[in-house]
């Protein structure tokens, strides 16, 4: 295991206990789920979680809470935020990018679904992958799957992120093209009965396409995180 008892965990008073090694065990680090969170408890959690490890992950930042990291962190780290995926990188000055060889792809069906996709492309980079991201590819134009199907398979990804909101269709779809694992995000884009995301995940569920997976409504961070211990296995894998 490598490290015992409070040494492994950043101890914030009164509301946290971060698990600043988790990635050394697990292969995915701790993000910082903003929502639901003071913005104090945000940034200092960030503040912590970076001191300790060299980057930290904020996922479901708010506008009001992005400015409040750049106000507060600006300064000491490096500040990488996207608007998009509402997720804000905090990062040591001296800790560069990480480079893990690990190769996964992202389709959104919708422009739509574009938020979950980004929140999944900035976890996988996060963990050192290299991530071929196309949106707008939904099965109402299918046509338009073609060109990045070629793209990304010459481009030997390990496994793909699709997302997919309204019948949430097009993971089972690609998935009856590739030989790699589908990771399927289910978002809440949709009308009326079933159109919360609920109707995308009981599609995805319920695929007749062997090797699709599929995490719950939205989330991108579980389905970039995933993509990217696959492909990063992949990658070590073909380094011995």
């Amino acid at each position: 295991m490598g490290h015992h008892g409070k040494d492994h965990i950043g101890i914030i008073e009164g509301f946290a206990k971060l698990d600043v090694h988790r990635d050394e065990r697990t292969g995915i680090p701790e993000a910082i789920l903003a929502e639901g969170k003071t913005v104090d408890q945000v940034v200092e959690a960030l503040r912590r979680m970076a001191d300790a490890s060299g980057v930290a992950l904020g996922t479901r930042v708010s506008e009001d809470c992005a400015k409040a990291i750049l106000r507060s962190l600006g300064r000491k780290f490096r500040i990488e935020r996207n608007v998009l995926g509402r997720t804000v990188v905090v990062r040591k000055k001296d800790v560069p990018n990480r480079l893990s060889g690990g190769t996964i792809a992202i389709f959104a069906a919708g422009t739509s679904d574009i938020p979950t996709a980004e929140e999944a492309r900035v976890t996988a980079e996060v963990m050192g992958c290299k991530v071929f991201a196309h949106y707008d590819v939904g099965i109402a134009g299918i046509h338009r799957l073609l060109e990045p199907l070629k793209e990304v398979l010459s481009n030997g990804v390990s496994a793909m992120v699709v997302v997919a909101g309204m019948e949430g269709a097009l993971p089972s779809v690609v998935r009856g093209l590739v030989t790699v694992p589908v990771i399927g995000v289910p978002t809440s884009t949709g009308y009326g009965y079933g159109g919360h995301g609920q109707a995308a995940l009981m599609t995805m569920l319920q695929s007749c396409a062997p090797g699709l997976t599929v995490v719950n409504i939205d989330n991108g961070f579980g389905a970039g995180a995933t993509a990217a211990l696959v492909a990063n296995q992949v990658a070590l894998a073909r380094s011995l």
